[in-house]
């Protein structure tokens, strides 16, 4: 294995970047950051192929502006062809610990990885962009599981750019529909350890900015891409600029530091719609500080990212039209 990629030197040679891009294969198509990704690769003039399980589970995404490929990263014979033609691959998989076999993950989002990018190199695809979690030191397996995805696509695949963000804000996602429900639901909260420690979000058009802005920057193949707002905050501070957002006081809390992630998952389990099996890898997370270290990489875009205020605005009043267009009660 080549090693670690590095923010500035090392990693595969670099090439030129991709200045006539036709055509891109976005792998976790139907996920929140893949669903937006598409969406703007196609207002871009790229035209997409996008890696999906099944053709029959593609809600949320512009079948008729794009090109289906059905295949499984976990059985490679059926991810033939679908790098045929292809100028730059997405691959934004990640299991959040979902699955029967969710306690082997690791092993089993590494064979994914190998798969993929071999399927690259096979079939001729210049460039792999894989979009990662931030944290030097991860203490969570699933921020580990990340690196090691990311290794394992350089070492078997195309040249890499390697794009490194920390929670993902957007009406969409898991992270924010874990903030939003917290705050609308509960009189107060319980406090753990890791409500305090420093994370660095991002928004959703921000994130794809950069993912899209990726394959014309000659400069980012070969190294990692740490991206964040200009704001770094504890989880606790996020919870009371959620309430805010949506129009409450932010909620008292009530200390509780040996509250492991494990019953803090159950508890967000019980307490929202977010699944505990998603929520604990979204609260192993923040056990680790998430923020940006080198900004090189994320200044070689044009890219300005915007606060977190302004993010949880976007994405509250995104909710709220959503819930108008489907007869729904807005819930203030």
């Amino acid at each position: 294995m080549r090693g670690a990629l590095s923010s500035v030197d090392g990693g595969p040679e670099p090439r030129s970047g991709i200045p006539d891009l036709v055509r891109a294969l976005v792998a976790g198509a139907t996920g929140f950051i893949g669903q937006a990704l598409c969406e703007r690769l196609r207002s871009d003039g790229v035209d997409v192929r996008a890696l999906v399980r099944s053709a029959t589970r593609t809600r949320g995404l512009p079948v008729d502006d794009l090109e289906l490929h059905e295949g499984d990263v976990l059985e490679p014979d059926t991810l033939v062809g679908a790098g045929e033609d292809v100028d730059v691959a997405y691959y934004l998989v990640h299991s959040m610990g979902r699955g029967a076999d969710a306690g082997d993950f690791e092993a089993r989002e590494l064979r994914a990885a190998q798969a993929f990018a071999g399927m690259c190199t096979r079939e001729g695809v210049e460039r792999v962009i894989y979009l990662g979690g931030l944290g030097d030191r991860p203490g969570s397996k699933h921020l580990r599981s990340r690196r090691g995805t990311a290794l394992a696509l350089q070492e078997h695949g195309p040249p890499l750019t390697y794009v490194r963000a920390g929670m993902v804000v957007g009406a969409g996602s898991e992270s924010y529909r874990t903030l939003r429900h917290l705050v609308a639901r509960l009189p107060f909260m319980i406090a753990p350890r890791w409500l305090s420690t420093p994370t660095q979000p991002i928004d959703i058009d921000d994130v794809v900015a950069y993912l899209a802005a990726a394959p014309y920057i000659e400069a980012s193949t070969g190294r990692e891409i740490q991206i964040g707002s200009p704001d770094v905050l504890a989880y606790g501070e996020m919870l009371d600029r959620m309430a805010l957002a949506l129009g409450k006081r932010p909620r008292p809390k009530l200390p509780v530091p040996l509250l492991t992630p494990w019953l803090s998952s159950l508890w967000i389990g019980l307490v929202t719609p977010v699944d505990a099996a998603v929520a604990r890898p979204l609260i192993e997370g923040l056990s680790t500080e998430t923020v940006v270290t080198d900004a090189s990489g994320g200044a070689l875009f044009d890219v300005e990212p915007i606060g977190f205020d302004e993010s949880l605005r976007k994405a509250v009043a995104a909710e709220r039209r959503a819930e108008g267009r489907a007869g729904e009660p807005v819930r203030r």
